[in-house]
């Protein structure tokens, strides 16, 4: 069953289920009680997250009434008690109950089983796991059923064994402290720490990465400076006098205490603890007032304190088992300074155990993955995954022109690299997954396209878990939302969640986040996973109208990211925020406002799309219908029509929660409903736009007034729903920062002004436009504009070769019934090469090319697709999109 009627079935299951599940009988006590065995000599149940996990198995159930026994074997259960067993799958315990129901749980790190059974005779639900870590899974999907669950022993009637193991290495989430104003409060919260903790353990991440020094990219006019040179606001250095003068020597050392209970916390429930250091630059410059500066540091004394100063910190902090570096330019330390790095590695290899090493990979070259490498700890590198957005669930084709590599293109300075030879690893993996690497790939979502609004989409979210184990990468790592709050010195006393409406406020702000760390944490942990796992929390939350919800959020999640994806404004997070979308103008390239990381003009038509190999600019598709050459690529106007779609469903499905859900005068639903509504308009306010666009191109062509004319109207009515949003958005502050710049702070009421300027600007050109328009194909290019496209869907076949040999051509034969030409295009997987391309020979009803053997002698994986060309119509992408938009539109072959 593929995964679209999969979708589809569970999403009926879920309708019939969902009535009855809100009346269960939620506060009525359990007639009987739980006896909880674990064997003390089980090494994995003994392990101490899982007797962490056991602890809230426990708790959860005496929070519902349910008596619970410890018991130590099978035999000490209570009679009428319902015995569930903690155990190591590999037990004898395990292995009994498991051979009894056939399951085998896999012999592979975090793989659990849920069997009900029988051991030594007696009725036993077994929770078990490969490894703690697997066991601690196991145990807390027990106790969320009972929280979320109707009567708490039937919610643990497991009547098909669960068995999973996961799919993505490493699913890590990333908190930052960018403001002394806004992140102090939290950072020292012990009593918010366990319980957000606990929530990461329960959704399965396996990582937690606490950054710092991330608040800024430059060293240039700071103002808050906390955190930022990050070694001497946690502790003394022997040998150096380097200090902060400005902060307190027992508020240095509470800070110190403070990360080592963070750490501690995070282990203790199974999760790794990973301490992010991007900032090793300690001079401010042009910045006369900052709130902390530092103080007996030497470009000399720069590197030995350094390497003295990780090491100390590692040894002081035993339960950080991995740290981050930002190592390019940003980081203040100029690219190319291979004895400072090499310096700061030595301090991490010789803390006394074996630490990751994670560096984020902009600026990287070979040597410096050398240098990491001889380290001989391990090693990963964090590419960005969608520049600084988050697209579409896969990794796009190709990189825009302005990362592409230029021959002979040096530079000099600070980002020699980056903005030099370098460039194609700014916003993606770039050359790093090759077969034969000696690093880990973890990919970062950072945090550019949904800062504040909720987000949560199964479909794409299990998409886009398959994405990050591509190539065998090791997985990914989400920076939060709220993550640049109050970023470079913007942050503002209150409330990080930025409401307005005190009645909205959650206690701590990730509290807003939980169902998106749901769906996030389990599908990315198994992307097969059952929907019961995120279902029964709504079902708790909303009663009869969770589908509803989980329809109306689902469908308003997948907007964003697809505007990302099709209109890269500006790759970097500083620059482009299109939440909270500050207008760029149809016609005034003099004034481009802050998107200069775009192509020249600087004008929203000739935006580039983050992926130019699958989707079209604007003006390019205008001029393409002005010729009636329609190429294969993803129009603006069919990407319009797609966000226009999800718009209008998730209003659909919002107007119907609103008529079925319990419990909508919560904040978890109206702060859910609020943004909702807000993204729908914003997809009704892009999509106006691409076809607004479209048609000023087509005037800009041709003098068509008709085509102004309908520009106008579509420009205006986009305008209309950025206004109504907005108006909905009151809920929240009207100065909502995550920068100090305009386009990073404000509100969307902030925004219309502009709007109105550039809808002005158009208007005036009405007076010079032709009175009338004639052409025929001027008229089939507005009506296409504004019409529904419609792409008939491709016949064709193809199944990609199992493996390549090295030095051997690579045959590729495909079926395509009605095609008059077929065109392959197909790259290593190497974002630094461009497309080779060949036309397929028509031979027996089968269309076949071949790879050159030169090509094959790589060592990177091959990318694949083809542009189809029928007798009539426009070309086609295949595989391209399928019709939910959440697979890979390209074939990958790995090296054999």
């Amino acid at each position: 069953m593929d995964s679209a009627k999969k979708t589809r079935l569970n999403r009926r299951r879920f309708l019939q289920a969902a009535g009855s599940a809100a009346s269960l009988g939620a506060g009525r006590a359990a007639a009987g009680g739980v006896s909880l065995v674990t064997d003390p000599a089980d090494a994995v149940a003994a392990a101490a997250p899982a007797r962490w996990a056991a602890k809230q198995l426990e708790d959860a159930l005496a929070a519902r009434q349910v008596a619970v026994r410890r018991c130590e074997s099978v035999s000490q259960a209570a009679a009428g008690d319902l015995c569930i067993v903690a155990a190591g799958a590999g037990s004898a315990l395990a292995r009994e109950v498991l051979g009894a129901a056939g399951v085998t749980v896999a012999a592979a790190p975090e793989a659990l089983g849920i069997v009900a059974g029988k051991a030594a005779g007696k009725p036993v639900l077994l929770a078990c796991g490969h490894d703690a870590r697997g066991l601690v899974y196991a145990l807390l999907d027990l106790a969320d059923r009972v929280e979320n669950g109707g009567a708490p022993l039937a919610a643990l009637a497991v009547r098909k064994p669960v068995v999973e193991r996961p799919a993505t290495g490493i699913r890590s989430v990333t908190r930052m402290f960018c403001s002394d104003v806004e992140d102090k409060p939290w950072f020292n919260d012990r009593e918010m720490w366990p319980r957000y903790l606990d929530m990461l353990a329960a959704q399965r991440f396996n990582r937690f990465n606490l950054a710092l020094g991330i608040g800024y990219d430059f060293l240039r006019q700071v103002t808050d400076a906390y955190f930022l040179f990050a070694y001497p606001f946690l502790l003394p250095v022997s040998g150096y006098n380097v200090r902060v003068p400005e902060l307190p020597d027992a508020e240095r050392d509470r800070n110190l205490a403070m990360l080592k209970f963070i750490s501690e916390q995070t282990v203790a429930r199974g999760i790794d603890f990973q301490l992010g250091i991007w900032m090793h630059g300690y001079e401010w410059i042009d910045s006369p007032h900052p709130n902390y500066t530092i103080a007996g540091l030497t470009k000399e004394t720069h590197g030995p304190y350094c390497r003295a100063a990780v090491r100390a910190l590692l040894q002081a902090l035993p339960a950080v088992s991995g740290v981050t570096f930002r190592i390019h330019g940003e980081s203040g330390v100029e690219e190319g300074s291979y004895d400072f790095w090499k310096s700061v590695f030595e301090g991490v290899a010789t803390c006394g155990r074996k630490v990751e090493i994670d560096m984020h990979a902009k600026g990287m070259d070979q040597t410096m993955l050398d240098l990491a490498v001889a380290t001989r700890l391990p090693i990963k590198v964090s590419p960005k995954y969608w520049a600084e957005h988050m697209g579409m669930p896969y990794h796009q084709a190709d990189i825009r022109e302005l990362e592409r590599p230029k021959p002979g293109r040096e530079a000099s300075g600070l980002m020699k690299f980056s903005s030099g030879s370098r460039s194609f690893l700014r916003y993606g993996y770039g050359d790093l997954l090759r077969e034969d690497r000696k690093w880990g790939v973890l990919h970062r979502i950072w945090p550019g396209t949904q800062r504040l609004l909720l987000w949560a989409d199964p479909v794409t979210a299990a998409a886009h878990a398959r994405a990050f184990s591509f190539c065998s990468s090791d997985g990914v790592e989400i920076m939060e939302p709220l993550g640049f709050k109050g970023r470079r010195g913007s942050g503002i006393k209150g409330d990080r969640a930025a409401y307005a409406d005190a009645s909205l406020r959650p206690r701590w702000d990730w509290e807003k986040y939980v169902y998106g760390h749901r769906v996030w944490g389990r599908l990315l942990y198994n992307p097969e996973s059952d929907p019961d796992a995120w279902r029964r929390y709504l079902s708790r939350q909303f009663g009869a109208g969770a589908p509803a919800v989980e329809a109306a959020l689902g469908n308003a999640s997948r907007i964003l990211p697809i505007v990302t994806t099709a209109h890269g404004a500006s790759a970097g997070n500083n620059t482009y925020w299109p939440e909270v979308y500050l207008n760029q103008s149809m016609i005034d390239a003099e004034h481009p406002g802050p998107y200069r990381d775009s192509p020249v003009p600087r004008v929203f038509g000739n935006v580039s799309p983050l992926d130019p190999q699958l989707f079209s600019r604007i003006n390019d598709f205008a001029e393409e219908l002005l010729k009636g050459e329609r190429g294969a690529k993803y129009s603006p106007v069919e990407v319009a029509q797609w966000i226009e779609d999800y718009a209008a469903a998730a209003t659909k499905h919002l107007a119907q929660a609103d008529a079925r859900a319990s419990g909508k005068d919560r904040p978890e639903y109206r702060r859910l409903a609020i943004d909702v509504a807000i993204q729908a308009g914003v997809g009704r306010f892009f999509g106006a736009k691409f076809r607004a666009g479209v048609l000023y191109r087509i005037y800009e062509q041709t003098g068509s007034r008709t085509a102004l004319e309908e520009a106008l109207k579509q420009y205006r009515a986009a305008r209309a729903s950025f206004a109504e949003l907005a108006d909905r958005g009151k809920v929240y502050v009207r100065d909502i920062t995550v920068g100090e710049h305009p386009q990073l702070r404000g509100h969307w009421l902030d925004r219309l002004p502009a709007m109105d300027a550039d809808i002005a600007a158009l208007a005036k050109k009405l007076d010079d436009a032709k009175p009338g328009e004639n052409l025929a194909r001027v008229k089939e290019a507005i009506q296409e504009a504004l019409g529904r496209p419609r792409r008939a869907p491709i016949t064709g076949s193809h199944t990609p070769p199992p493996r390549f040999r090295p030095g051997q051509p690579l045959d590729i034969e495909a079926a395509f019934s009605k095609a008059a030409a077929v065109r392959l295009y197909y790259r290593h997987v190497n974002q630094a090469e461009r497309y080779e391309t060949a036309d397929l020979q028509a031979r027996d009803n089968r269309w076949r090319a071949s790879i050159p053997a030169t090509y094959t002698d790589s060592a990177y994986p091959l990318e694949y697709y083809f542009e189809v060309k029928e007798s009539a119509g426009p070309a086609h992408l295949y595989p391209g999109f399928s019709g939910e938009l959440a697979n890979q539109p390209y074939f990958v072959v790995r090296r054999g």
